[in-house]
């Protein structure tokens, strides 16, 4: 029966499974003084105590009668499943490797080898129930900030993406087809997956087509599908992407991409909601939701004859605007810290922290390809910086040159650098954007940058830059 050799008000409660009572008074001296501990010589009684009180850690005695421990590891193993906050200790009289490496693979947290210190036991469970405690504190108070600053797959908690936190929420629940504008790199797809994850149409199809990485000669059969002998290729008839969404939502990136003649027959679609695949005689009704998404001005585009002005009524019902990450202040940091603890997990690494140095050039940086730019960074630090702590000079050489943070020393790495050559990285780059400025135009390009027509010339021999008069 379940033995309560001590009990010590508030303290932290514990289990210690033996059959050896050999062990009790080392329990009794070293743990029952600062634990609330009970003793336990049967695996069963520990999951059933496990059920009825909350319990901090349990140390199991593994040499029961089983010499080679598995009965007692598989018991850990459960014990971890069961609460994977539990802190788990084992206790052995053998040194077989294999039963070293079982503990750690079943969520063992330390493995004593006799003979076992019992004072080294308590010390050693007094820190790392102060590490899981610690740990459980600071996951709970990261997850309460994430429920403020994200959506779905959203992450930020700046007024503009709050904005759009709430748009989402708003189109969500009806059927209207939704724009969503922003620069690449901003997220447009997960903002279109968050008003799918809120809708009615949660659990339908859902269809995306990239309509810029398609061929020209395979785009319509995609989207439209097609008959068997309908064209050279089509040995057998196909659904195309619209069709595959009944029920559900497809979703358009880069519409703009779109010819003419298919925006027509898109155009034909969506008033219907009617496909026809290529080849066949009879359309087909279908029950579908379109988001469609651009980077591109598309007003320009209608202006210019580009795209169809009565297709961009159509698609352009409730506009949602994802503002660039330039523009949303504070949410490098949240993303930052996002995107360090999905790249270490899924790459199996510890945990890592920017340091703040880093932190403030990243949160200094115009980020022009945005989200996508900034998450391929971070996955990039996570496996490539070694240690805990990624610095500043982890990070990419081009952002540390972007950077207008004064602080020097962050754009030399350890080993030094080539003065003569950043400085002709930098004249290159002053001599190419006021030639760019000026179309090309060395002598208003030196009136541009301040110096002697003759130097401008000299400049361009000297760099290879071979441009007007």
């Amino acid at each position: 029966m379940p033995e309560d050799i001590r009990s010590q008000g508030d303290a932290q409660r514990i289990a210690v499974l033996t059959a050896d009572g050999r062990l009790e008074p080392a329990v009794q001296e070293f743990l029952a003084s600062s634990f609330h501990t009970t003793l336990l010589n049967a695996a069963d009684q520990v999951l059933a105590l496990l059920q009825e009180v909350p319990l901090k850690a349990v140390i199991v005695d593994l040499d029961d009668h089983d010499d080679s421990g598995d009965q007692r590891l598989r018991l850990v193993e459960e014990l971890h499943r069961a609460d994977p906050s539990l802190v788990l200790i084992g206790l052995a009289r053998s040194r077989n490797k294999n039963l070293r490496n079982g503990a750690a693979k079943v969520g063992m947290d330390k493995l004593f080898v006799a003979p076992v210190d019992f004072r080294e036991v308590q010390t050693s469970l007094a820190r790392i129930l102060e590490e899981r405690r610690v740990e459980i504190e600071t996951s709970l108070l990261q997850e309460e900030a994430a429920r403020g600053y994200s959506f779905c797959d959203l992450i930020g908690g700046c007024q503009a993406m709050r904005l759009v936190y709430e748009a989402i929420s708003r189109v969500a629940k009806g059927n209207a087809t939704v724009m969503i504008r922003g620069e690449s790199g901003t997220g447009k797809e997960l903002a279109a997956r968050a008003i799918v994850a809120s809708s009615p149409r949660c659990d339908g199809p859902w269809v995306g087509v990239n309509c810029a990485a398609l061929p020209e000669s395979l785009i319509e059969s995609e989207l439209f599908g097609h008959e068997k002998g309908s064209f050279t290729g089509a040995h057998e008839s196909r659904p195309g992407q619209i069709e595959l969404a009944h029920g559900g939502t497809l979703f358009l990136d880069e519409i703009g991409a779109l010819d003419l003649a298919l925006q027509s027959k898109l155009l034909r679609v969506l008033e219907l909601h009617m496909v026809q695949r290529i080849g066949a005689k009879v359309p087909k009704k279908i029950d579908f939701r379109l988001i469609a998404a651009t980077n591109e001005d598309l007003e320009a585009a209608v202006q210019a004859g580009r795209f169809r002005e009565d297709l961009y009524y159509r698609i352009h019902v409730v506009p949602i605007f994802l503002p660039p990450l330039r523009e949303r202040e504070g949410d490098v940091a949240l993303l930052v810290d996002h995107f360090l603890r999905f790249y270490c997990r899924a790459n199996n690494v510890g945990l890592k922290r920017m340091d703040p140095d880093a932190l403030e050039i990243l949160e200094d940086y115009s980020w022009p390809g945005n989200v996508r730019e900034l998450e391929n960074v971070v996955q990039r630090l996570v496996l490539m910086a070694p240690g805990e702590v990624i610095a500043a000079k982890h990070l990419p050489q081009q952002i540390l040159y972007a950077s207008t943070a004064k602080q020097e020393s962050l754009l030399i790495p350890e080993d030094g650098i080539s003065f003569d050559e950043e400085i002709s990285r930098i004249e290159v780059a002053y001599l190419e954007a006021a030639l760019r400025r000026t179309e090309g135009r060395k002598a208003e390009a030196a009136r541009l940058l301040r110096i002697d027509p003759q130097k401008m010339k000299y400049l361009c021999r000297k760099y290879g830059i071979a441009v007007k008069n």
